[in-house]
């Protein structure tokens, strides 16, 4: 079995996978739709709709298909996000790269494969649109014509999912965005038992900046601070703002002392940007810090609710310092 290179935008590709919030969330329509929609256009008995993570292909969406989830090394979709065109396998037993996988010598045996990329909004392959059939066929051209068509389909949906859980005005993940992705880490957190901390934001005199200054420059304010939280903390963080001025981000795999570390680089950060920004106000914040704990957080929301009254102990506690 010959195991897939790794394109060379792994780390940002998965960055916006993962930005999407899609990973192990329950099936949809839209996607199911499409996965039986090409399986009739086809007649094939497998069709799925699959995303590329970064040791495993989880499928969003399939008819036929005995699993949800395949080591990426084994799957056929590694293979095909490294081009831009249809990868099509006429037969499985007579391809050096798959007579010998998993999937073909067991089941659900496949003997053809045919597979679209699935492009992000900014050109990033992050899946695929997939046909499997358990006897060799071949496609013509108007056929890939076709499963492009389906392909593009599957990407309109993708950036309605980006569109509806993205900030738009910092353009980090609202919300609903955060809550989603944030879940799916906690989870994934409890299975290889890792740790996770929350860290809860807020902009102090958030609202003298837009009553001085007005409510562009608050815009500004808080596009400036999300740009500074993606850059201070890691790639793998996952980073929100669950609106007006208060900011999130679940950090994994940290232990307390490198959340010091995290902090001050932080505050470094945005010492910077007020010694240079010429705005005249400087941005300040509180934060409020909580280790996930499975026996009391059960889910995202209470570790937000423990986080935040973090921030405001913090808060008042600056307040009283600076009225001493």
């Amino acid at each position: 079995m010959q195991i897939a290179a790794k394109p060379m935008d792994d780390v940002s590709r998965l960055q916006t996978l993962r930005s999407l919030n899609i990973l192990d969330t329950p099936p949809e329509e839209r996607f199911d739709r499409l996965t039986r929609l090409a399986k009739a256009l086809f007649d094939v008995p497998i069709a799925s709709v699959s995303l590329v993570d970064e040791c495993r292909v989880w499928i969003k969406s399939h008819v036929g298909m005995p699993t949800t989830e395949i080591p990426r090394g084994m799957s056929f979709c590694g293979h095909t996000i490294l081009g831009d065109d249809p990868m099509i396998v006429s037969d499985t037993l007579r391809d050096e790269r798959f007579f010998d996988n998993p999937m073909v010598i067991d089941n659900p045996n496949v003997r053809f494969y045919a597979g679209m990329p699935l492009s992000a909004s900014n050109g990033r392959k992050i899946g695929t649109l997939c046909l499997f059939d358990l006897q060799p066929r071949t496609l013509d051209d108007n056929d890939c014509a076709l499963l492009g068509d389906l392909a593009k389909m599957a990407e309109q949906e993708l950036i309605a999912i980006h569109l509806a859980t993205m900030d738009e005005l910092t353009l980090i993940s609202n919300r609903r965005g955060f809550n989603r992705l944030a879940q799916y880490a906690l989870n994934l957190c409890i299975r290889v038992e890792r740790s996770a901390s929350l860290f809860f934001f807020d902009l102090d005199h958030f609202k003298q900046i837009n009553d001085r200054f007005g409510h562009a420059e608050g815009d500004f304010a808080l596009k400036a601070f999300s740009d500074i939280l993606r850059t201070s903390f890691r790639e793998s963080d996952v980073v929100g703002r669950l609106g007006g001025d208060e900011f999130v981000v679940l950090s994994t795999n940290l232990n307390s002392a490198f959340h010091e570390l995290l902090l001050a680089r932080l505050s470094d950060a945005v010492v910077q940007h007020n010694r240079t920004s010429g705005r005249g106000y400087e941005i300040q914040f509180s934060v409020g810090t909580v280790q996930f704990d499975a026996a009391k957080h059960s889910t995202i929301d209470q570790l937000l609710h423990d986080a935040d009254t973090e921030m405001y102990l913090h808060k008042q506690a600056r307040r009283n310092m600076h009225s001493a």
